[in-house]
């Protein structure tokens, strides 16, 4: 591979462009290493960082250039269910409750649909990809002992779920 040097005004350059925080720190440590001569372990410690954290991350500097020091596409696990049956659950669950779901409805939803029973720590992930907020509702409850009998009164104190699941307006597509 062909490595292109840059000038010291060039990277300054491109790091004050650079949007993506984890990638400005590694830059930073690139332009205090390479082109300001300090001490990679002194450059670490100055970003509270480990001098293997550094050295690792000058190789990928010297073997990629500013390309290695970005975050690398992580593969992982695809998700189980086909683009239709995603399609349809996302539908469902922005047409068909107005006052929100909890995330265990939306669970029951994807094994009706999919057949598939995810963790409901995974169902929050697949939630807010899928443009859906959490709603926090108010759990105070006022009770005016005049008003209504007490059973209204019973029925009125059982407990809302805590969060809901809405739909995020700004985001009209279901895709």
């Amino acid at each position: 591979m062909i490595h292109l040097t840059i000038t010291k005004t060039s990277f300054e350059k491109i790091y004050r462009n650079e949007p993506d925080a984890k990638t400005k720190e590694r830059m930073l440590l690139v332009l205090n290493v390479v082109y300001n001569n300090i001490i990679p372990s002194q450059a670490a410690r100055d970003l509270h960082r480990s001098r293997a954290w550094a050295s690792d991350w000058l190789k990928r500097y010297d073997e990629e250039g500013i390309e290695g020091l970005k975050d690398r596409t992580k593969s992982g696990r695809p998700i189980g269910m086909s683009e239709e049956i995603i399609y349809q659950i996302k539908k469902e669950l922005k047409e068909s409750n107005s006052y929100g779901w909890t995330t265990k409805q939306v669970e029951e939803l994807i094994i009706k649909k999919s057949g598939i029973k995810y963790h409901y720590t995974h169902i929050y992930r697949i939630l807010r990809k899928w443009g859906f907020k959490q709603k926090k509702l108010s759990r105070k409850v006022r009770v005016d002992a005049a008003a209504g009998s007490q059973e209204d009164k019973e029925i009125f104190k059982k407990r809302l779920p805590r969060y809901l699941w809405i739909s995020n307006k700004k985001k009209k597509d279901l895709r």
